[in-house]
């Protein structure tokens, strides 16, 4: 909505609210930003080589909407800061990984590999945050 918050307001000191709130827009987004259509394709790029995954998974998400590409940006970078004042906030790369993966990446229709899922919805977010620069330029 175009309500105006004034985050200084006592009530978003608790933190958990205002990243609750971040998980919240992109859980009830129509479709995660990484889109339906390219779940497989991500997973696929999560199970090759090493050395292959990053570049893989940067050609996936430049076929991404430009909206979706941008957002992805914006927030990876977010997270990054999040994960490099580890030692005040105690999230890790594995930590906002198991927090943002099912998030942001999911497959249109759950099947019985919903812990499967996980586990690769998990590396590919925690791939990004590590290749960041790699995959989104500085």
């Amino acid at each position: 909505s175009d309500e105006k918050l004034d985050l200084n307001d006592s009530k978003w000191e608790d933190i958990h609210v205002i990243t609750g709130a971040l998980k919240m827009f992109f859980r009830e987004l129509p479709e995660p930003l990484f889109t339906y259509n390219h779940f497989n394709d991500f997973v696929n790029a999560i199970k090759q080589e090493p050395r292959q995954r990053v570049s893989a998974v940067k050609d996936l998400i430049k076929q991404l909407p430009k909206p979706n590409q941008d957002t992805m940006q914006v927030l990876f970078r977010h997270l990054k800061r999040v994960v490099e004042n580890g030692e005040k906030n105690r999230m890790t790369y594995q930590s906002i990984a198991i927090v943002f993966g099912p998030t942001l990446l999911k497959p249109e229709k759950e099947t019985g590999n919903i812990a499967v899922h996980t586990v690769y919805q998990n590396q590919i977010v925690e791939l990004i945050l590590l290749e960041l620069n790699s995959i989104f330029g500085r």
